[in-house]
């Protein structure tokens, strides 16, 4: 299952795009982090690395 980001507890500070392997997380419109669930591949490095809890399971 796919990781997704949670758009209240994501602050848009980047850590989660540059430690995924994948490259499919960019910042939204809004500024906050955005996964493209159709190449994320379930690593968990985004969840390890965000201080805010941001990337749940979804």
């Amino acid at each position: 299952m796919a990781y997704r980001i949670d758009e209240k507890e994501c602050v848009g500070c980047g850590a989660c795009i540059a430690v995924c392997p994948m490259g499919c997380i960019k910042l939204n419109d809004n500024g906050k982090a955005e996964i493209d669930e159709t190449i994320c591949i379930s690593c968990g490095s985004c969840k390890a690395t965000c201080q805010f809890d941001a990337p749940i399971e979804g």
